[in-house]
């Protein structure tokens, strides 16, 4: 369909009537200043950029949630829904801030906090309203300022709680009451009632000025055909959301969840999916013991996994059956998540470190496939599932096992745990990585991907998954666990080295083999502490014997120095292998 133009008074009028907000827009986030800034560049006669609709099909209208514009913003105000029966609906995917812009300034108010004020007093914040001074010349050579302010504003433009006083220097005319002007007839009545209102003292000059913006302003609403617009017709919401994703590429990351809450919320039948689904989300991300960063995307997709749907992240997939299933199982699937991402965050795996969400749907699976456990009990069944879980996830995160197109991975991942549910309940690990390679994906540690690790540098994500790896002993509860320099970072500052009169080119090696996984350790956090309140020296020739076992430091103290540092790392890389391979049931050669 090509694009069309209308009105902006046209496009007021059938805003809330007949154009809508479909679920997938983010909040209202336009400051008083930028309304005032999109109205002046109107009546400088300046683009406002295009906008996409989409016209929704009565089939359509049954399977989305609408929303209403905001016309009197406040921060706390979030847009209502509505029903989309008994009417055309047009929903607005591209132009939401300017249009809503447009309705505050024509139709509505905006409320400001007054200087100095709690956000939570109410009686802090006022409704404004948009008021144009008529006797303002908007010639930037004559602005006060110089047209120096934030948007370059030189019309007489201010959201004000109700109409000042008039005088012969001001003339404040109520910007939306234009919409009662829509004809010409109508303009010049409103033009000489104006007229009529100026103080005495105006100049025939200012009153020229006064009409010449009245003009202006009703050429904007109602001459030009200022809102041009493309109306998408096909019915695809996959295809709607692609062009949604593009035509707002600049803007706020969107993603595939926002176009399903509203086709989800509309099915949903025991209130709203949005809210259950983004207040679950923000309760993983930031009320459990570690901060994790999961999405509404991963959380749909769990539901399409853990309720034995297609797994492919497709609108079509939430079939009015499936949502009715999810709805009916989502206090188990909020179960299993949290209980995985406990599980994770014990084992120190966080929004930091965690490099693929989609490797952790298996585990949600297995967690809700196997009730009543939560994995944080003292029992062996617990210890022993808790530390197999772990481990499959710390190999899958090395190796890339669901990077890229990983639909086929959890696919077939999820048919070996199902077949092994059937007659056991322990975590099939070991089925987990050979039905994996068995479909070609590469899911555990090998020898060739040891060399790959020991290039693992510190303060990477995958650092902390790999020496977690070389661990397999470690008491993970009731602990912090840190990647810490065993010869101390400190110790090898370019500055510190030249001042021990070292050659330029072994300063290079020393600063290369620093931060390197040979010169890491997992520390408990009191320990680092510890060891960073002593001289390094003194407090390596202080540890147990079992400590150097368990952190592979070779058994040289001559080599536990900065000046041979990169000795030491390749002495403790050895180590590394034999440990990785014990771990892969080989002997090391």
């Amino acid at each position: 369909m090509p694009y069309a133009s209308r009105t902006i008074g046209d496009v007021i009028d059938d805003v809330n009537r007949s154009y809508f907000l479909p679920a997938i827009q983010r909040p209202y986030v336009w400051s008083s200043s930028q309304v005032v800034a999109l109205f002046d560049s109107l009546l400088k006669g300046y683009p406002i950029s295009s906008f996409m609709f989409w016209a929704v099909d009565e089939e359509t209208k049954a399977e989305i949630r609408c929303y209403k514009f905001i016309e009197n913003y406040r921060p706390d105000v979030a847009n209502e829904a509505t029903s989309a029966e008994g009417r055309q609906v047009v929903l607005v995917l591209d132009g939401q801030q300017r249009l809503t812009s447009l309705l505050i300034g024509l139709r509505g108010t905006f409320s400001e906090r007054a200087k100095g004020a709690r956000h939570s007093n109410a009686a802090a914040w006022s409704a404004k309203s948009l008021f144009i001074d008529l006797l303002k010349d908007p010639d930037p050579r004559s602005a006060d300022d110089d047209g120096e302010n934030e948007f370059g504003i030189t019309y007489g433009l201010a959201f004000m709680e109700r109409r000042p006083v008039n005088n012969n220097r001001r003339h404040w005319f109520k910007v939306g009451s234009i919409l009662d002007y829509a004809t010409e007839e109508r303009l010049e009545g409103l033009i000489a009632k104006v007229k009529d209102e100026l103080h005495p003292g105006v100049s025939a000059w200012e009153r020229d000025l006064a009409e010449e913006t009245l003009r202006s302003l009703h050429r904007v609403v109602w001459r030009e055909e200022a809102v041009n617009f493309y109306t998408e017709t096909d019915q695809s919401p996959d295809r709607v959301l692609d062009i949604f994703v593009r035509a707002n590429d600049g803007g706020t990351k969107l993603s595939k969840a926002d176009l399903l809450m509203s086709m989800i919320t509309s099915k949903w039948s025991s209130g709203s999916a949005r809210d259950e689904i983004i207040g679950f989300v923000e309760f993983i991300n930031k009320g459990l013991a570690a901060p994790n960063k999961i999405t509404r995307d991963l959380v749909l997709k769990a539901s399409l996994v853990l309720c034995d749907y297609d797994v492919a992240y497709n609108v079509k997939n939430f079939t009015g059956e499936a949502i009715a299933t999810i709805e009916s199982n989502w206090s188990r699937i909020k179960q299993a998540i949290e209980n995985t991402f406990r599980l994770l965050n014990r084992h120190g795996l966080t929004q930091d470190n965690l490099g693929s969400l989609n490797a952790t749907l298996p585990l949600v699976y297995y967690i809700y496939n196997t009730p009543g456990f939560d994995f944080r009990g003292t029992s062996e069944f617990e210890q022993v599932n808790a530390a197999n879980m772990h481990y499959w996830l710390l190999n899958s995160l090395l190796v890339g096992a669901f990077a890229g197109q990983s639909d086929m991975a959890i696919t077939m991942a999820r048919a070996a745990l199902r077949d092994h549910l059937r007659v056991g309940r322990d975590f099939p690990k070991q089925k987990l990585f050979d039905a994996m390679a068995k479909g070609g994906r590469l899911s555990q540690v090998d020898e060739r991907t040891i060399e790959e690790l020991l290039d693992l540098q510190y303060g990477k994500p995958r650092t902390f998954v790999a020496l977690s790896l070389l661990y397999p002993g470690i008491d993970w509860h009731g602990s912090t666990w840190q990647s810490d320099h065993i010869i101390p970072q400190a110790a090898a500052q370019k500055n510190v080295l030249r001042g021990r009169n070292l050659p330029e080119h072994r300063i290079q090696e020393i600063l290369g083999a620093v931060n390197r996984l040979g010169n890491l350790q997992l520390l408990r956090g009191d320990e680092n502490i510890e060891k960073g309140a002593l001289q390094f020296r003194s407090w390596i020739t202080g540890r147990r014997s079992d400590f150097y076992e368990q952190h592979m430091i070779p058994r040289r103290l001559d080599l536990c120095d900065v000046l041979t540092l990169p000795e030491f790392v390749r002495e403790r890389e050895k180590l590394i292998r034999e440990r990785l391979l014990e771990r892969l049931g080989k002997v090391p050669a």
